[in-house]
């Protein structure tokens, strides 16, 4: 499938001296630690390319929502958009295992499956079908370090799970997961989480750790626990076009871009993550870190019902457990 890419202006071929400015969407606070996270991989991008890149960052949704910016990544008019791996289900289903909840042991198991030719292929056929390319290795750029669930009331195991009005990102996996540990699962967008809990609509909302002092969760939901639902990285999704188009040069510039703004953001990730709990603790927030075993003993019938009803993808399991016996 080919798609039109307007006003690239790719001057970016040899000898072309004329700067080409793009533009980076993302639905985070600026201020945040993703928002400086982006905003220093476009501050980076216009130094290791002498200028000849320019990226505009557009936070807090300013260019639209998930599925309106997917569609401007294939166009071209927006070309880069940091979000978690499983927003590439829109072009392949099975891109939402990624983020298969209570199945990887850790992150360094996450990274190697990650890595494994099962997923690596899973992109290359997104980058040929959909004309979307990732730059990097997602699993290098940490979200959270770790994910929790904030919520109205008190939870202290999988017991209380059960009729819990959850706020879930369109995703049909996590759903049904969620739905699986007795949630009562509600699609609503990151950007209406707030309000939505402050009316009662939903009761928790499962997040980055990071995120949720910025996001101000906590002051509708003052109940954080720590589940490690998932390890989490960032696939900085860009135009396939565009990508292909810059030379080896400039798209070594990018590539080494991204492995030092990577490389600089993981420890102050979970720096930022240590410091904020201990702000919210002041604000009255309670934290806890949950039991993980019951999730995980309970998500494991879910897979292996996906399993026997054929309905996993051909080679996930076995991608799965072959890197969790890596060494």
């Amino acid at each position: 499938m080919k798609f039109v890419t307007l006003a690239l202006g790719l001057a970016l071929v040899a000898g072309g001296a004329e700067a080409d400015t793009w533009r980076m969407a993302h639905k985070m606070p600026a201020e945040s630690i993703e928002g400086q996270m982006f905003q220093a991989f476009a501050d980076a991008i216009e130094e290791k390319t002498g200028g000849k890149i320019e990226v505009q960052v557009y936070p807090n949704e300013q260019l639209g929502s998930d599925d309106a910016i997917l569609e401007q990544l294939q166009l071209g008019t927006v070309h880069i958009y940091p979000e978690g791996d499983s927003y590439l289900q829109k072009w392949l289903p099975e891109m939402k295992y990624v983020g298969a909840p209570f199945l990887f042991d850790d992150r360094e198991h996450w990274a190697r499956f990650m890595n494994s030719d099962l997923v690596q292929g899973w992109l290359e056929q997104i980058e040929d079908e959909a004309g979307v390319a990732v730059i990097g290795e997602s699993s290098k750029m940490v979200r959270g370090p770790y994910r929790v669930i904030v919520s109205s009331r008190e939870i202290g195991g999988l017991e209380d799970i059960e009729g819990l009005k959850l706020r879930m990102h369109p995703d049909e996996l996590a759903a049904a997961a969620w739905r699986h540990l007795g949630a009562e699962v509600r699609t609503l967008a990151w950007t209406e989480v707030y309000e939505s809990i402050g009316r009662g609509i939903v009761e928790a909302v499962n997040s980055p750790v990071s995120l949720v002092e910025p996001m101000r969760f906590y002051e509708v939901a003052p109940y954080v626990a720590r589940h490690n639902e998932f390890p989490q990285g960032l696939a900085y999704m860009t135009n396939a076009e565009v990508w292909s188009g810059l030379d080896e040069e400039t798209r070594a510039q990018l590539l080494e871009a991204y492995d030092e703004v990577a490389a600089e953001f993981e420890p102050k990730v979970s720096a930022i993550a240590t410091e904020s709990l201990e702000n919210m603790a002041g604000e009255g927030v309670t934290y806890v870190e949950l039991d993980t075993a019951p999730f995980v003993a309970k998500m494991a019938e879910f897979y292996a019902d996906l399993d026997a009803k054929g309905e996993l993808p051909e080679g996930f399991l076995d991608a799965v457990n072959a890197t969790r016996d890596a060494q």
